[in-house]
């Protein structure tokens, strides 16, 4: 059986719609982790991404030499330094956050594990990538005990490249292994392609097709995190978030231009419909 299309009837209930009354901490707070020094490009495009969606407040966190390259670059994201573990504990447990975003560029190996750890034992959403999920090649099985049963949504976003570094062992179609891997890690997994698959651990398949070729550019995985991340800050449940933000991804890659970099998909999310009209 195919699975059933992407499309805006799946999780148009789900859309944060804006009140009166709101307010940036009732819009949603989200954390995007910075990867080091000369290598902050990519959480930028995240938290940027994430901020253009709606999300009330984003804070990128990491390093200080890294945050002081982030510094030059960005106004209304927030930035805030961790230098041990605990730091990095304290920064997660705020009561006023509802996700954070992990992976891009963070760089690979024992930190970037121990950080995603951390983060799973929060009450905060996860959206990990990139190499929050290389960070466990080969090890699925450690992600799997640290991700296993959490409350809050936890959707990670592998290209085939990462997600065969991560299940080197899975086997069958691209549907399959999505499902598999999805049951297996207990995480909404959106497998990333030119039909990109977004699978449930219950057993959930939805294929997405709005993508146009020019999304294939450096950087443009980074603004699908935090389009995702920006959802589920908005309270989003994740399946519903990682639907939409895959195709409003397609949407803005459709509306910026023949010849676009990753900057202009962003640019490009203040053109999409609001959300009522959706």
């Amino acid at each position: 059986m195919s699975p059933l299309a992407n499309s805006p009837e799946l999780w148009r209930h789900a859309l944060p719609l804006r009140a009166a009354s709101d307010h940036k901490y009732a819009r949603g707070a989200a954390l995007v982790l910075s990867g080091p020094e000369f290598r902050t490009g990519a959480s930028r495009l995240t938290g940027r991404a994430a901020l253009q969606i709606g999300a009330g407040l984003v804070t990128l966190i990491g390093a200080p030499d890294a945050l002081r390259e982030q510094a030059t670059q960005v106004t209304a994201i927030m930035l805030r330094p961790f230098e041990t573990l605990a730091d990095f504990r304290d920064c997660v447990a705020d009561d006023r956050l509802r996700v954070i975003v992990m992976g891009p560029a963070a760089g690979v190996g024992e930190m970037t594990r121990r950080l995603v750890a951390l983060a799973a034992r929060s009450r905060i959403g996860m959206v990990l990538d990139a190499d929050a999920l290389t960070s466990f090649a080969g090890d699925a099985e450690t992600l799997a005990v640290t991700l296993r049963r959490r409350e809050a949504p936890t959707i990670l976003t592998p290209h085939e490249g990462e997600f065969a570094r991560l299940l080197p062992d899975l086997t069958g179609s691209r549907e399959e292994r999505a499902k598999a891997a999805s049951a297996a890690l207990d995480a909404v997994i959106v497998l990333k392609g030119h039909h990109t698959l977004i699978a449930t651990p219950d057993g959930h398949l939805i294929e997405n097709s709005n993508a146009p070729p020019t999304l294939a550019t450096a950087g443009s995985g980074d603004v699908l995190a935090g389009l995702i991340g920006g959802l589920v800050a908005q309270g989003m449940p994740g399946f519903e978030a990682a639907a939409a933000g895959v195709w409003l991804h397609g949407e803005i890659g459709r509306m910026a231009g023949a010849h676009p970099i990753a900057e202009d998909f962003i640019e490009a999310i203040r053109n999409l419909p609001d959300f009522a009209e959706l």
